[in-house]
């Protein structure tokens, strides 16, 4: 999103069993043609103690997400909403690492990485700090969380304040989550082929989530 365009919300209804949200359209990236880079080797990384790296740097009333004491900061201040950013890339293939934490707010909250943004459509891969993940798609104006019917937990999921290490891979149909080091889920799915990749944190009834992220990094597979 160019800084100059107001930042982009995210309405979400969090049920039980299911996500609901609709979401702005937003252009397409143009798909890539560099050549393919080997297994392993570094697409970029961004440790965001640069602040001219392209990241969305926006402010409005629900929120605001800017550089910050070199780090990247996400405040989502209107219960129901979710903010994002996307490093203005097109890839497909690709393995996203990225260290994520709590400044303030609460608990229930959402906060993650996204891939193959295009057109409005991604996958995404959130944590909640009380202890729940999921993966998920927003395609078509419908949010819909992959293999499983709700968000479920797990003890590696470190709460409250405390620092998580998140990972995205997206590889064919295949996407598989892991969080501070341990696999935590993984489905396959065809939809979305290639598209932007980024950062997401949002809120469920209660605002004031405060998340900051470091040491964004993309990998070839």
């Amino acid at each position: 999103m160019p800084t100059h365009q107001p930042l982009r919300f995210l309405f979400l209804v969090f049920l039980l069993t299911s996500l609901a949200c609709q979401l702005p359209t937003r252009t397409a990236v143009p798909q890539a043609t560099s050549t393919p880079l080997a297994s392993g080797a570094l697409i970029f990384k961004d440790d965001f103690s640069d602040s001219s790296t392209g990241w969305d740097r926006q402010a409005a009333a629900q929120g605001m997400m800017d550089y910050s004491s070199g780090a990247y900061r996400m405040l989502v201040s209107a219960a129901q909403t979710n903010v994002w950013s996307t490093a203005k890339k097109d890839l497909s293939d690709v393995r996203l690492e990225v260290d994520e934490g709590k400044l303030g707010g609460p608990d229930e909250n959402r906060v993650g990485l996204i891939c193959r943004y295009s057109g409005g459509d991604y996958y995404f891969f959130i944590v909640t700090h009380d202890g729940f993940y999921g993966i998920g798609m927003f395609k078509g104006g419908k949010t819909t969380l992959l293999g499983q019917s709700e968000m479920q937990t797990n003890a590696i999921i470190n709460r409250g304040t405390n620092i998580n290490h998140l990972r995205a891979d997206c590889v064919g149909d295949a996407l598989t989550f892991y969080v501070n080091g341990e696999r935590v889920a993984a489905v396959h799915d065809s939809a979305l082929t290639h598209g932007d990749v980024g950062l997401l944190a949002g809120t469920f009834s209660q605002p004031g989530v405060d998340m900051i992220f470091d040491n964004f990094v993309a990998v070839q597979p």
